[in-house]
Formats: structure tokens, C-alpha cells, sequence
């Protein structure tokens, strides 16, 4: 028996501490190579939908001086929401999960992250945000995703420098950063496709926040469609764990993401400094300016772009890089 645990990245305040992952009976779909041509790439990632995941299996979380047992729900996903009040200086901290099953053991070890104090927090979509993935396009969509290979996945231009001066903004150390937040449609099982994408284009270290899991080929074909209330509620978890922070959004006009962002300016009235809107067609869309409008009349500003370098100097004119 194969059993293989994927961890996530988790984040603490100065009262809790919230670390997730899940467990497969077979391999995580990280273990399909991203860099495969043609069909082996299509094949590799049509595998990480067809993943057996375990249920109701205990799971042992260690992190400096606590140790916690729980077990993983229907879908082979843990979380562990725990009380935490240890000091902990602000960055990167490894924690390590373990897993027995019969004759089968595991440890794997994680991250989570204790914001530094900042400037801003900044919460941003995934797909058609920084990463060109037609999502307005069914058909596109899905043929990018099987036909092109991390290496050939495509970013916009100026995305990286906006991100980057984000990152940077009001720290005067080079080792701290602004926090940030990838909050996507796309299913936990792209987990690391995204993240090896970020990670290749220097985007900043973030924790990544997805859409429950999904175990098979009917599944797969209706990836990042359905609802996107998932996106409203983890964006809604992260403001009210870190509600001392301001917070920039970045989204496009290409899913709900507009909807959302109004939706969390008019919950958090404090919170939000700015929402960034990408225009994904070649018109703007009345609808998401309506919406904007209306995000601006809150008091946060607002900017609806096709190329970051409108982005960028929208920020430098706010002051928030």
C-alpha cells in the first residue's frame, strides 16, 4: 500500500495556529513531473485527479512544544484550528505531521508563517490574475492545461515587479515582507503546479488557499468551474485572523471576482486599502466598472487594468509601494 501526505502552507497569530493537508491512499498529485511534453504532460495531469484519498485516519501534528492528534475527513483532508500563544518571531517556521497506518509510517515536514509586522496583506487570485489561464473559455482552458507544461504556462507581463514592490512595501529590512495570500477556484489538486509556477517566476512566498479536492475524471473536466463561495469564505478567514492589517486584492474580470471583493469591502469596512481588477477581454466590462464604483464610493481605491504597469503606477500613486 502506497500512502503518501501532502502538506500545506499554515499561519499563526498570537492566539492560534492553523496548519491543513491531506492524505491519499495512492500518490499525492504532486508526484506527477510538471515538465513532461505533449501527452505525458496531459496524462500527468489527468493523474492528479484520479488520487484515492483516506478518510477518518489519524493525523499527529508537532510544532515547538505541542503535539495534537486529529483525523481526516471523508475527502483525506486534516486541518488544525488549535490555540497557540508560544512567542514566535515573525517569518517561515517548520512543523512536522505524522501518519501510522498498520506497518506504515510517515512524517512529513511543512511551513507556516507569522506575518511580520506590515505595511499591507495582500490577497490574490491565481488563475487569469497572474497566470494566463483563459478561464472565460471552457474549451481553452482545459486544452492549455493538458497541452502546456509548467515551462511553457505563461505569466503577464509586469505581474512579478508589481508583486515584488508589494512585497517590499514599508519594510525597511531586506529579509522582512509583506504577507501574502493565493486564493483560487482551482481544486488543492493543482496545489503544486501553482506553486512551482510562483516559485519559477519569483513571485512572492505565499500561503495558497484552494477548493476542496477532487477524486476523478468527471470530476477534472469541470475543474475551477461551480461556485465560488469557497473564495468568499477563505478570503473572509484570513482578513478575520489578521484583522489588524490593511489589505490589498487582486482579481480579474474574467470569474466573480469583483462580486467577492465587494462583498468583503462591505463586511470589513476598515480593512481594505485597494482592489485590482485585470481586464481579461478586449473591452471593459460595465458591469464590473458598476461594481467598482461602488467599491470605491466604500473608500477603497480601485483600479481596473489590462497591463500591470497600470497597475503598478496606480500603486505608486496611492503610496502603497
Amino acid at each position: 500500500m502506497k500512502l503518501d501526505l501532502k502538506l500545506y502552507r499554515g499561519y499563526v497569530n498570537n492566539q492560534e495556529l492553523v496548519v491543513y493537508g491531506h492524505l491519499f491512499k495512492s500518490w499525492a498529485p504532486d508526484k506527477y513531473r510538471l515538465d513532461r511534453k505533449g501527452i505525458k504532460h496531459a496524462v500527468a495531469i489527468i493523474h492528479m485527479f484520479r488520487i484515492s484519498p483516506l478518510k477518518n485516519r489519524e493525523i499527529t501534528l508537532k510544532f515547538r512544544n505541542t503535539t495534537v492528534t486529529t483525523k481526516t475527513l471523508d475527502d483525506g483532508y486534516f486541518r488544525f484550528t488549535i490555540p497557540f500563544s508560544e512567542e514566535l518571531k515573525s517569518g517561515w517556521h517548520e512543523y512536522e505531521v505524522s501518519c501510522n497506518i498498520k506497518d506504515f509510517g510517515m512524517i512529513e515536514k511543512g511551513e507556516l508563517l507569522k506575518p511580520h509586522p506590515s505595511k499591507y496583506g495582500i490577497i490574490s487570485d491565481i488563475d487569469d490574475t497572474f497566470l494566463i489561464s483563459h478561464s472565460n473559455s471552457f474549451f481553452k482552458k482545459l486544452y492549455v492545461m493538458l497541452s502546456k507544461n509548467i515551462n511553457k504556462r505563461k505569466i503577464f507581463d509586469d505581474v512579478v515587479d508589481h508583486y515584488k514592490e508589494l512585497s517590499r512595501a514599508g519594510q525597511d529590512s531586506e529579509h522582512a515582507s509583506n504577507s501574502f495570500f493565493y486564493v483560487s477556484s482551482s481544486e488543492w489538486n493543482l496545489y503544486e503546479f501553482i506553486n512551482e509556477f510562483a516559485k519559477m517566476h519569483q513571485l512572492p512566498k505565499a500561503v495558497i488557499k484552494l477548493k476542496k479536492i477532487k477524486t476523478g475524471i468527471s470530476d477534472f473536466l469541470s475543474t475551477g468551474r461551480g461556485s465560488h463561495d469557497h473564495k468568499f469564505e477563505k478570503i473572509k478567514d484570513i482578513i478575520s485572523f489578521y484583522p489588524h492589517i490593511p489589505y490589498v486584492l487582486l482579481g480579474d474580470d474574467s470569474q466573480k471576482d469583483a462580486h467577492i471583493y465587494e462583498r468583503i469591502c462591505k463586511i470589513f469596512p476598515k480593512s481594505l486599502k485597494a482592489v485590482y481588477i485585470r481586464q481579461t477581454g478586449r473591452k471593459k466590462k460595465p458591469e464590473i466598472t458598476t461594481i467598482l464604483k461602488n467599491i470605491e464610493s466604500l473608500g477603497v481605491s480601485i483600479c481596473y487594468f489590462k497591463h500591470s504597469n497600470k497597475a503598478i503606477k496606480h500603486s505608486r500613486a496611492e503610496g502603497i509601494i
